[in-house]
């Protein structure tokens, strides 16, 4: 790693696998996971995993939902690294066609969160990257991969080209990802599309840490409840 352009130290990722699957239990979506977060850690990305489904996460739109009737939430320690991420990977797979419940919850909890400003008065999630990696033996990578993109850029995330990567096996029951004879490892295509999202990613996170993060003029919260307009048309002048 001789060349400085292709060191990213300083920069943080999380992962957050939104499998149905309890730890230690196999994760077939951990698979493309752990190939997309190898790449970071040997560029010096501080890599973070989350398994959502071991920690009790409570449904709802809210930072916190303690505050909101529910005895137990863990999401604020999870949102606490979500914050301290410049890079944020949503995973999971596939289920009848679309995302799984786990991976809704996910973008339901980080929504809660969405009003929230930085320091310029943008929204909180200003600055930072986001990409998914989605797994499956039916239908629907694409889908899924809009969906949570979606999610990602509407909430503030920035989004590179090719931020998303899949795997998808033989339409029906059939070997998933990690299974034995899958092929699924070793098919040149996820591995390409893995290699180029974690890529720009890293790109793109050191460029918005570097830049200062995304110019605050005409998307400033607080200068907009102020009376700012940044130069929006005002049809009583005209």
């Amino acid at each position: 790693m001789s060349d400085p352009t292709l060191d990213f130290t300083g920069l943080r990722a999380l992962f957050i696998n939104c499998t149905l699957t309890r730890s230690p239990g196999i994760s077939n979506t951990q698979g493309l996971v752990d190939a997309s977060a190898s790449i970071m850690a040997e560029h010096g990305v501080a890599v973070d995993i989350v398994r959502a489904v071991d920690h009790d996460i409570a449904p709802g739109v809210w930072p916190d939902m303690r505050d909101h009737g529910w005895s137990v939430d863990e999401w604020p320690g999870i949102f606490e690294k979500v914050l301290a991420a410049h890079i944020l990977v949503l995973a999971g797979p596939i289920w009848l066609g679309d995302n799984s419940s786990m991976m809704k919850k996910i973008h339901e909890r980080l929504y809660g969160g969405s009003h929230l400003l930085n320091d310029a008065g943008q929204y909180l999630y200003y600055g930072r990257v986001g990409g998914c990696l989605i797994t499956g033996n039916e239908d629907g990578v694409k889908h899924c991969a809009q969906n949570v993109l979606y999610t990602l850029q509407h909430i503030g995330y920035t989004i590179p080209p090719q931020a998303d990567a899949g795997w998808i096996g033989e339409i029906g029951p059939g070997p998933s990802f990690l299974d034995p004879g899958s092929g699924g490892p070793d098919n040149d295509f996820t591995k390409r599309n893995t290699t180029f999202m974690t890529w720009n990613l890293m790109h793109f996170a050191r460029m918005l840490r570097d830049g200062g993060g995304v110019p605050a003029h005409g998307n400033d919260r607080r200068g907009w409840d102020a009376g700012s307009r940044f130069d929006l048309p005002n049809p009583e002048y005209r």
